[in-house]
């Protein structure tokens, strides 16, 4: 079985005035490459607002994938490049920025209005520096789209958003080798799966309790660091339990970083910078 290398606890951080649990990074590691960054928001939206006054509004993004995997409510999408999407439970929204492009994501209008549960995962997924400056795209998944393998007993299901589990194919095709699944547990299912040692490999625990190859126990918002050794990974639920697996082959290049923007080195940084001003990442006006 692959060992575990770290459990650790989320930390609850202050995004522009939005909190949220962020298993990455945190005090113990800046990234695991090729991931850099988790964020899961789990809240209860009080109704009886504008959703022109919720998420996030038009930002840029450059270098990198930022991924959301939605599991309450919905993601409303807009960008620059006329992308207009909504997203709902169950569903993936898989955006890669490349050489620039501006968007929004905010609670869908329904439930900016009426209230209810939202909660979503956002990671941000590094890519190779010959591929940074491709064109953007956006890809909405929605639930009845995905690939889903599902064990015997129907106790565990498994969306497979990228990459390959038990012979089923995932829906999108990455730059380097990114596995992202989802699991959803009622309690007592068991899954058994290989994940490839040369791939960096993460366990986050939206919910519920977890037993990890017959020896360490999970609880509610614990992420999983594996080492690379072996492939096998055994999963068992202790109560009903949904949670993600990302593993990616690490790409080994530098990193700078500065907001929205992932690049190589600091001047790439302040081109991305320079960029946005000149609006060369694209205009969004909303409209709602």
């Amino acid at each position: 079985m692959k060992s575990i290398k770290q459990i650790i606890k989320s930390e609850r951080v202050n995004m522009g005035g939005i909190m949220l649990d962020q298993p990455l990074p945190n005090k113990f590691m800046d990234q695991l490459d090729p991931f850099l960054l988790i964020h899961h928001w789990d809240d209860t939206l009080e109704g009886g607002q504008k959703q022109k006054d919720l998420g996030v509004g038009p930002h840029p993004h450059r270098g990198f994938s930022p991924v959301t995997l939605i599991f309450k409510g919905g993601v409303h999408h807009r960008d620059s490049f006329n992308n207009n999407s909504v997203v709902m439970e169950g569903g993936t929204q898989w955006m890669f920025a490349g050489r620039g492009i501006t968007h929004s994501e905010r609670p869908v209008k329904e439930l900016a209005e009426k209230g209810g549960r939202f909660e979503f995962i956002q990671f941000w997924v590094n890519v190779p520096a010959k591929n940074k400056m491709d064109k953007p795209h956006y890809i909405p998944i929605d639930k009845d789209k995905m690939p889903v393998y599902a064990t015997e007993d129907k106790k565990v299901t498994v969306g497979i958003v990228s990459g390959e589990f038990n012979s089923v194919k995932g829906f999108v095709d990455t730059f380097t080798p990114i596995t992202t699944l989802r699991f959803e547990f009622e309690k007592d299912g068991v899954v058994e799966f290989e994940i490839p040692s040369d791939q960096n490999c993460l366990l986050y625990n939206l919910k519920g309790e977890l037993l990890i190859n017959d020896e360490a126990k999970i609880l509610s918002k614990e992420m999983v660091v594996f080492n690379n050794d072996e492939d096998r990974i055994k999963i068992e639920a202790k109560e009903n339990s949904k949670a993600i697996i990302l593993a990616g082959t690490p790409i080994n290049e530098e990193i700078a970083s500065y907001g929205p923007f992932v690049m190589n080195n600091n001047q790439q940084i302040m081109e991305a910078i320079r960029d946005s001003q000149m609006g060369k990442m694209g205009v969004l006006i909303e409209e709602f």
